[in-house]
Formats: C-alpha cells, structure tokens, sequence
C-alpha cells in the first residue's frame, strides 16, 4: 500500500509539473511580463513595425496616445506610472527632466548612437542627451500652390503679409508656432519672453488678420489638397503628406529662419519595463526601420544611415531635410515657464478673436 501511494503521489508530481509547464508555454507576452507600454502621439508610427517589433522580439505592445505635450505631461504627473516609453517633444524634455518625470538614459544599451546626426543631438532642452534620444525632427514652413502663387514671392514669413494674400491663407492652431512666426519675422527669436516684444508680435499678427482664412488642425491637409486656399502655414511632415496628394503643392522653409522641432525618446522614472524601451529604441532606430518609418511619417529621421537609405531611391520626404545652411537660422522651442507660455496663449486668443 505504501508502494501504492508512493508511486500514485509520483504520478500526481509530475502530472502537476507537466500542467505547470503547460501553462508557461501557453503564456502571452503580456502575462510573462515582456511588454512595452508605448504612450506616443496618434498615427506617429508605422504600425506594421509594431507588428515587426513583436514579431521579432516578443515583445506586447501595449499603444496609447495623446493629443498634446501638455496632456501627455498632465497624465504622467498626475501618476500614471505604467508607461515605459514616451516621446514629447523638446521644450517638454526640459520640462519632464526639471520635473523629475524621467530616468537617465543608459546609453550603454543603446547600439546606434554613432549614426545620429551630430547637428540634432546635444540642443539646448538636453545638452548631453542624458534624459532624450531624437526620434523625429521637422521645421514649420509654408506650404503654398503654384496655381494661386508665385513661389519665388513666398521664401519668408515676412511675404506673408503681402496684400494680395487676402483671405487665402490658413494658420496651424497653434500660439507657440505663430507668435513665434510673427516674432522671427521681425528678427527675434521665438523663445522671447519679452512682454513688449510679444505685444508687438500680435499686433502685427492682427495687421495679417485679413490673409487669414482659417486657423485650422489636421484637418489642413485636407483643405490644400483639395485647392481650398493658396497658403498654408504648418510643419513638414503634415506638408509631406499634401504634397504627395496634390502636385500644386511646394514646401518652403522662411529664409530669415523657423522652428527645428524634435521629438524624443524618453523612459519616464516610473517605467516597469526599461529592457522593453531599450529594445524598442534600437530595433526603430535600425536604419531600414528609420527610414520605413520616415516614408510612412513624412517627417525626417534622426539616423544618417537611414536618411542614406532614403538617397538610394530619391524619396521625396527628402525635400524636408534642411540643408546646413538653413539649419544654421532654425530655432528649437524652449521651455518658457508656465507664466510666460500663458501669455503666448493668452496673445493668441486675442489674436483669434480679432479676426473673427
């Protein structure tokens, strides 16, 4: 009986074992813990390289988005504390790093540092990239249609107020991006927090009120693709998708100067899943990848090998690289403090309501 028992409590061991086992196999990523929870703008990605990541790596992603820097930032010091990676834009790196919302950057698991332009590495919101790794970059512009406007009269922001524009242009919504417009029209830089200097910078926007149309968001794209107005003011990868549907449609960097934007790559301090980040990081910024992801966007990749690629086959998102030159005129935005980025929003309130 003894026998008995002992070889039936043998049987049930390894019975339990094999369960136990099986269910291990049956595991998702997300119940074995290999997961990247992704907080990212919305449509900001290839999403077959989602696919291609999990593919490769294991790796669930879980994708949630935002609409602005300031809700990203909101949530996130509210305590929501389950992303692993997110990707603000400049002046929020700086607000985000001042604020204790994320965790250095261990550039020792990262394997593509060396084939980062130089020229957007290193800027003033984080000088030695310690906190944020570029993941995209893009200018403001104009965006104008040859059918209405003589390009080679439409090379500044200053031609704006030209008066032969009257009612034909549309502003992005945005009180940073046309403040700052109006600011380096006049030779100023777009990070002023001067209040004379912005009282000026709107009351020369209302002297522009009547060229404007509208003062739209995405829906832009749709309004110069379809011929709705001659001009438009917005950044280049919004600009990259109107041209490739309208071939009306031309791209011009302001000769006295714009914004450089970039958005980062940054862990935030409460990230439960930093080997997720780091692999995420090194498996989009592989150069194919880079570059697949550039075409998709329409904005410009960070990684040279990838703008390389891009040579090979003469894409047309190449067009929004600016050249050495023009880089030498652009500004990124900085981080103002709150009473200063309330007066921009409060100027261009006023601004909006003036032309109404």
């Amino acid at each position: 009986m003894k026998k008995l028992a002992l070889l039936s409590g043998v049987i049930l061991f390894f019975c339990l074992l094999l369960g136990l086992g099986s269910s291990a196999l049956n595991e998702t990523p997300k119940e074995s813990g290999k997961v990247l929870n992704l907080y990212n703008w919305g449509d900001y990605i290839d999403p077959s390289l989602i696919s291609e990541f999990e593919s490769e790596t294991g790796y669930h992603v879980v994708y949630e988005t935002f609409d602005s820097n300031e809700s990203m930032y909101t949530k996130l010091k509210q305590g929501s504390n389950h992303y692993d990676l997110t990707i603000p834009s400049d002046y929020m790196v700086e607000k985000m790093k001042n604020d204790g919302l994320v965790q250095p950057i261990d550039k020792s698991k990262l394997n593509f540092l060396n084939e980062m332009d130089s020229s957007i590495m290193g800027l003033s919101y984080d000088s030695q990239n310690n906190y944020s790794i570029p993941y995209f970059y893009g200018t403001l512009g104009i965006v104008y249609n040859d059918q209405y406007v003589d390009g080679a009269k439409l090379q500044s922001f200053t031609d704006l107020w030209r008066v032969d524009y009257r009612h034909s242009m549309m502003l992005v919504d945005s009180a940073r991006d046309v403040i700052g417009l109006s600011l380096i029209s006049d030779g100023h830089s777009l990070n002023t927090t001067d209040n004379s200097l912005l009282k000026q910078a709107k009351e020369k926007l209302d002297k522009l009120a009547p060229n404007v149309k509208a003062i739209v968001a995405d829906e832009m794209k749709m309004y110069m693709i379809q011929n709705e107005a001659a001009i438009g003011v917005t950044w280049s990868g919004e600009a990259a998708e109107m041209l490739k549907n309208n071939e009306h449609l031309h791209y011009v960097i302001p000769k006295e100067g714009s914004n450089l934007w970039v958005d980062n790559f940054v862990i935030p301090k409460s990230a439960q899943h930093s080997d997720a980040a780091y692999a995420f990081m090194n498996f989009m910024m592989r150069p194919e990848n880079a570059a697949k992801n550039s075409v998709y966007l329409g904005y410009s990749t960070p990684n040279v090998l990838a703008k390389q690629e891009l040579e090979k086959t003469q894409d047309p998102v190449l067009a929004f690289y600016p050249t050495a030159d023009q880089m030498k005129h652009l500004e990124v935005f900085e981080d103002l403090g709150q009473d200063a980025v309330q007066t921009y929003n409060d100027l261009f309130l006023e601004f909006k309501m003036y032309r109404n």
